[in-house]
């Protein structure tokens, strides 16, 4: 396995050469590209980070959290999977964590484990990606889009306690 990436990138220029593609200086161009990309990018992504790591360190979400379970038990949420709903569109590390977490309190073929699980496979961090794509092309109106990449994360959340009801 540790063959293929060395093997493509010997394809790559191979084919580049055969086709008379001045393969370094693309190479050096498609470079420049990136580095003006991540310094295009780079301050949103530190805006949003440091926006997850300041609600979670201030408690924001655990408070979010006991706004919203009464509302999570009458839809039939489990519990336990309410901070992931909350923190998944945000960070993909932190929904992450409290998967890992979850699993150690309920188990993972728990029902919250298993709703947990098709919930991490089922959805995106929404503001981590919107950040990058339209921060990336300097889109500023994201209004719509955000509405409907939230009623997605929505969807994929009751779609997984149904889909884990249902089989």
């Amino acid at each position: 396995m540790e063959f293929v990436m060395p093997v493509f990138a010997g394809f790559v220029v191979l084919f580049g050469l055969f086709r008379r593609v001045p393969v370094f200086d693309i190479f050096l161009k498609g470079a420049k590209e990136g580095i003006m990309l991540l310094y295009n990018i780079a301050p949103t992504i530190m805006g949003l980070v440091f926006a997850v790591d300041l609600l979670r360190s201030s408690g924001a979400v655990n408070v979010i959290c006991d706004f919203v379970s009464p509302a999570a038990d009458f839809l039939g949420f489990p519990k336990e999977i309410v901070p992931m709903v909350l923190l998944r569109p945000v960070s993909g590390s932190g929904s992450t964590a409290l998967l890992t977490s979850l699993y150690q309190d309920c188990g993972p073929d728990s029902f919250a484990g298993q709703v947990a699980s098709v919930l991490a496979g089922s959805s995106e961090t929404t503001f981590y990606a919107v950040a990058m794509y339209f921060g990336s092309i300097k889109v500023k109106k994201i209004r719509h889009t955000l509405v409907a990449a939230l009623l997605a994360d929505f969807t994929a959340a009751v779609m997984s306690i149904i889909t884990v009801r249902f089989l």
